[in-house]
């Protein structure tokens, strides 16, 4: 698969745009750990030209992330168009536009999911986009907002005429959020269609390579996209990996290992956006991080509770003496 003069293999695995949650140190252990290609946090195109200090500094990546997407979100075609010019000077791979986030705060704005009402207006701002810049543009979108409207089959086509060079679906309408099953049906019925000739991207309930090969099976997308399921599980992208290519069987990576990408996770963390954001944005990951540990519960609430650095490695100390019996420091 490609998206512009990008090679990106077969079947490549992407990181999804999670807001403080694909930063630049957690793409770079997904990366690490397997992810064929990462995408930034979602980023307001009126951020971007008004020169906000937040909205620019989400554009920041480094080379060993590559290859990497920078994506906009918006519904003002002249916002988008500048925005677009301006993640072009950060040099990313590709610009890609959220055309899917259901989250209230960007919809009622009318940005991500909500141009799924306008379709219309989605049009011109790919086509807008894809004439301001030279580098590739990609778009992600939903089934559509809700049941009575899902025209992804037709807008896919759509977004090719566009310019629009890769796709990714995922298999929910806004109206979902992240409820019920992700219908993969209609993403195969996208990749189906003999005018469809840019990369279809598969998103939704993909949570290990099982999951990931019934979708390979059921739909025949080009590629596949992990958001939720990456949280506090980086090693996901290796095992599915490993699983489509009928390599040995994947196993969870110990406490030891779990602890090591923690650990440096936080402080990569840290270093990025400062200790007190980075220990409230790092609970996001903890319960992933030890799922399946037994009584973890006690552990769980200390990490929630933990207002510093120092402290959480002292908690992190603990967990590993409890589960290996190890009592040496780290």
């Amino acid at each position: 698969m490609k998206i512009g003069d990008v090679e990106l293999g077969y079947c490549p695995l992407f990181l999804a745009p999670m807001e403080d949650i694909t930063d630049p140190p957690f793409r770079r252990i997904c990366r690490q750990l397997g992810a064929d290609a990462v995408v930034t946090e979602f980023i307001s195109s009126e951020g971007l030209i008004r020169d906000i200090a937040g909205s620019l500094k989400k554009m920041n990546f480094s080379e060993d992330e590559r290859p990497v997407g920078i994506q906009i979100f918006g519904n003002n075609v002249e916002a988008m168009v500048n925005a677009a010019k301006v993640a072009e000077q950060a040099g990313p791979d590709f610009i890609d536009l959220n055309f899917g986030c259901p989250v209230r705060k960007i919809v009622n704005k009318g940005g991500g999911a909500a141009l799924l009402q306008d379709l219309p207006l989605m049009l011109k701002i790919s086509e807008s986009v894809v004439n301001a810049v030279s580098l590739p543009v990609t778009a992600k979108t939903r089934l559509g907002w809700d049941e009575s409207s899902k025209p992804i089959v037709q807008l896919a086509l759509w977004l090719q005429d566009a310019g629009i060079q890769a796709l990714t679906i995922h298999g929910r309408t806004r109206a979902q959020m992240y409820s019920g099953q992700a219908n993969w049906s209609l993403i195969g019925e996208v990749k189906r269609q003999s005018g469809i000739q840019i990369p279809i991207i598969g998103n939704g309930d993909i949570v290990d390579g099982p999951s990931a090969r019934a979708m390979l099976e059921q739909t025949y997308v080009d590629g596949i996209m992990l958001g939720r399921a990456a949280i506090g599980n980086p090693w996901i992208f290796n095992n599915i990996r490993k699983y489509l290519d009928g390599r040995t069987e994947p196993s969870d990576p110990g406490i030891e290992e779990k602890l090591k990408i923690c650990r440096l996770h936080l402080s990569e963390s840290v270093l990025w956006k400062g200790e007190r954001t980075a220990v409230l944005e790092m609970r996001k990951h903890y319960s992933r991080y030890f799922k399946a540990l037994p009584d973890f519960k006690p552990f769980r609430m200390k990490l929630m509770l933990a207002s510093g650095q120092h402290e959480i490695e002292e908690i992190l100390d603990q967990i590993r003496k409890t589960y290996t019996g190890n009592h040496e420091g780290h």
